[in-house]
């Protein structure tokens, strides 16, 4: 799903890094940044039991402008808190079932997520273009 999700919003002109830490120690599955500088983050549920499990993914709202969920076609309905956005997504690519609410990260905030994501954009590809360097978060 990790990669379908990546496609759509590659597709919508978006930025996007996996597995990105953030400042509160929480690492959100999804990041991208769209040409206006607004951060998406997209919480990947495998399946009920995941979603039931998890009750830290309203610690990843206070890092993004906008947050929804991402889920497989047969996930029961209902279960998703309906004020949250909603991607339906495979391996192959994802579309939103329902779009995120904005809630706008303050000045200083999408400052440090800027710095954040740039810098570990750029640690990403130098490990790539040389295997000595270890990928920094």
């Amino acid at each position: 799903m990790q990669r379908g999700v990546g496609r759509a919003l590659v597709a919508a002109d978006h930025a996007v890094l996996f597995e990105l830490p953030l400042a509160n120690g929480r690492r959100a599955d999804v990041v991208s940044l769209d040409r206006d500088g607004r951060f998406t983050i997209i919480e990947i549920k495998s399946g009920l039991a995941d979603f039931q499990a998890d009750h830290k993914w309203p610690d990843y709202k206070e890092f993004c402008d906008f947050f929804a969920f991402a889920v497989a076609a047969d996930f029961p309905d209902g279960i998703i808190p309906a004020d949250e956005g909603l991607l339906i997504a495979d391996g192959f690519g994802a579309e939103f079932e329902r779009s995120p609410r904005p809630e706008l990260l303050s000045a200083p905030r999408r400052k440090a997520m800027l710095i954040r994501f740039a810098r570990a954009s750029a640690s990403r590809l130098q490990s790539l273009l040389d295997p000595m360097i270890e990928a920094r978060p």
